[in-house]
């Protein structure tokens, strides 16, 4: 493996690792955000829920994107 592909796949891993934290404290702000809500008194969160999880979504594309990257730069496709 040529040194041009190695740094590429450090590169790769650590924004991939930068997305798993950023997927952690979306999943914590989701939690956060159900933990508020009180139906009963109407205070509800469904639309930054909804909006939380889509990004939380996105965040698991992206990393599983970069996952895909690494290991097509490691089987030297």
């Amino acid at each position: 493996m040529d040194e041009t592909i190695s740094d590429d796949i450090k590169i790769l891993e650590a924004e991939a690792a930068e997305l798993v934290a950023e997927r952690a404290a979306m999943e914590g702000r989701i939690r956060e955000l159900r933990e508020k809500e009180d139906i009963p008194r109407g205070i509800v969160f469904s639309k930054e829920i909804f909006e939380a999880q889509q990004n939380k979504l996105r965040l698991d594309v992206d990393i599983q994107f970069r996952r895909n990257r690494i290991n097509r730069l490691k089987s030297g496709f």
